[in-house]
């Protein structure tokens, strides 16, 4: 039970339990965190392929006349430069630049798009979005009718393709197509969160199960196996892909993010332009940076960063990097301390273990 009512489920929750999954509350969900480990889960997607099911993230329809003018008004990026099938990373962000979330943004035609947004801020985003740009577009909630299912890895073409006739081999990085999947209508997404290929499937939610058995059936052969929310956290971790509420917030400007590439001062008036371009001129304090450990130990959320004893940042996401066989982490540290090669220590259990700032991402799958 959670602070705010009972956990919600998504539609593939029976599945889960049936293959044995250690269910755990996250963001208002009820959610898988391991099937078999880990791990061995995360070992899977970068080296064959990962199922996940991630129906708790949010979709948002902005549609209308004014559709591009209102998503030009609230995120940080240009939507004017996508096209019919692209997708874009971007930001809906507050007047002091800070986030409200981080999103995608995907344009289905010149006059709808779809926000996909994290699961804890689905009814904040709503409620933000209306508030701004009511009378310029039709906006609905329209996450209670998708459910969606990342494949990811490298043989995820392979499997995939067992089961559509959609050509994937033309679908680019951050592009999107609507088709059938073992002939069930659905937006197929070359996008994820693990650093590898795959593809990310919206499907209406009383085809989930069969989408998710089918796609088990066709990739088991392959290695195929369910990953949870654990390997999905150290997967995005390796590929220093940010999670809301930890790497990113409403505390921490999208430039001092390190994300200063989904900014785009030049296209016009948005929702905290001003600020922004008010850091980038004056210069940003603090960084957001990677780091891997050289002593023992691993760096979680909120431990101190210190150099020389004195306090220079704070941890927001640490942990083992199986890929690498090392422990790494993310954390905010005042800039003249973010250069690559810098030397600091993690407070640790009242220790002061040894770690440096290194180039991100940490992990680059082979092309």
């Amino acid at each position: 039970m959670s602070a705010a009512g009972p956990l919600k489920r998504t539609p593939l929750f029976e599945v889960h339990r049936q293959l044995g999954a250690r269910m755990v509350p996250f963001g208002g969900w009820e959610m898988p965190v391991q099937y078999a480990g880990i791990l061995e889960e995360h070992r899977a997607v970068r080296e064959r392929a990962g199922l996940f099911d991630i129906s708790h993230m949010g979709e948002i329809e902005i549609a209308g006349p004014g559709a591009l003018e209102a998503i030009q008004y609230l995120t940080s990026n240009d939507a004017s430069r996508l096209s019919v099938g692209e997708v874009q990373y971007s930001a809906l962000i507050t007047p002091e630049g800070t986030f409200v979330d981080d999103i995608t943004v995907y344009k289905f035609a010149a006059d709808r798009y779809w926000l996909t947004v994290n699961a804890a801020n689905i009814e904040k985003d709503c409620a933000w979005i209306h508030e701004h740009v009511i009378s310029w577009a039709e906006v609905r909630n329209i996450s209670n009718d998708m459910a969606l299912v990342a494949l990811q890895g490298p043989r995820a073409r392979e499997i995939l393709e067992k089961l559509t006739s959609v050509g994937l081999g033309t679908l680019r990085y951050f592009r999107f197509v609507e088709g059938q999947v073992v002939g069930i209508d659905c937006c197929i997404s070359r996008t994820g969160y693990t650093g590898e290929d795959g593809f990310e499937i919206y499907i209406p939610p009383q085809h989930a199960a069969a989408l998710w058995h089918a796609l088990l059936d066709a990739g088991t052969p392959m290695g195929l196996q369910p990953c949870g929310l654990g390997a999905r956290d150290t997967l995005r971790l390796e590929a220093k892909m940010a999670l809301y509420g930890q790497d990113i917030d409403d505390r921490h400007t999208v430039l001092e993010a390190d994300l200063g590439w989904i900014v785009k001062l030049e296209k016009g008036e948005f929702i905290g332009r001003e600020a922004l371009a008010r850091q980038k001129t004056d210069g940003i304090s603090r960084k957001l940076i990677g780091f891997e450990m050289c002593g023992r130990g691993i760096a979680r959320p909120h431990y101190a960063i210190v150099k020389d004893s004195q306090p220079i940042g704070e941890v927001t996401s640490g942990g083992p990097a199986p890929s690498l066989g090392k422990n790494i982490g993310l954390g905010y540290v005042a800039v003249q301390y973010a250069a690559i090669g810098t030397e600091f220590d993690i407070m640790i259990r009242g220790q002061t273990v040894a770690a440096r700032v290194v180039r991100t991402p940490f992990y680059k799958r082979k092309k």
